[in-house]
């Protein structure tokens, strides 16, 4: 495996912030719209009800806490925590147009040390955030403490494939397909970090073995895409 250089949260949250303004134009791109069926799935996996505390961990533009919300409705709410502010702003001005009437809550925060009480919400989701945390342990022990008993989180990321045939897959489509569609709109460099960043993350075997190590009852890795990506649903 390829040694790559580990970014600092400080890199990281600097790269996200700069993707903001195109990060939503680039993801239906890059995934041919794919992305928003991986969502949904996501959050039905979540089991979101009305009237629950939804947590939708790095929120980035919102794409989960807003379908966190229409699962909630007006008598639930919807925290998003996101570390770029950038992304914040965007998520909450997509809300007034989509959610407005849900009570929804947009924090810039560390998902390394969640600024909750423990035991506090029904239910979780995170898209795409886990793989870019500097301590994956530390933030799914910090999600186990924010739940309460029995809630369930829908966790949803990209991942090196088991099969080398699926791994030479996913390494051309991020260079012939990834980067340079980034690069047309202007994020080259920031695209080619994700690349790296898949190389680093545990695949879902190991995912579920943290998972447990961090205090969850019940951990399941359902793979997507040909177990390019997958879905860690976590039941405390």
């Amino acid at each position: 495996m390829t040694k790559t250089h580990s970014p600092t949260a400080a890199e990281i949250k600097e790269i996200f912030e700069r993707i903001a303004p195109v990060y939503d134009r680039l993801n239906d791109r890059l995934s041919f719209g794919q992305h928003r069926i991986w969502k949904l799935i996501a959050v039905k996996w979540s089991e979101a009800k009305p009237g629950d505390q939804a947590l939708d961990i790095c929120c980035g533009s919102g794409d989960l806490a807003l379908l966190l919300a229409k699962k909630v409705g007006k008598t639930g709410k919807v925290t998003g925590l996101d570390f770029a502010r950038e992304q914040l702003a965007i998520a909450r001005s997509r809300q007034m147009l989509k959610c407005p009437t849900v009570p929804m809550e947009w924090l810039e925060g560390d998902a390394l040390n969640l600024p909750f009480a423990d035991n506090q919400f029904d239910c979780a989701t995170m898209g795409y955030g886990l793989r870019n945390v500097t301590n994956i342990s530390r933030c799914l022990q910090e999600l186990y403490r924010v739940l309460k008993p029995g809630a369930r989180a829908a966790v949803l990321d990209f991942h090196r494939p088991s099969q080398s045939w699926m791994q030479n897959f996913q390494q051309w489509y991020l260079a012939t397909i990834v980067v340079p569609t980034a690069e047309n709109m202007g994020m080259k460099e920031e695209y080619a970090y994700l690349n790296p960043s898949i190389e680093r993350f545990p695949n879902g075997a190991k995912q579920v073995e943290m998972s447990k190590i961090a205090g969850f009852e019940q951990a399941i890795h359902y793979p997507l895409m040909g177990d390019m990506m997958g879905i860690l649903v976590l039941r405390k």
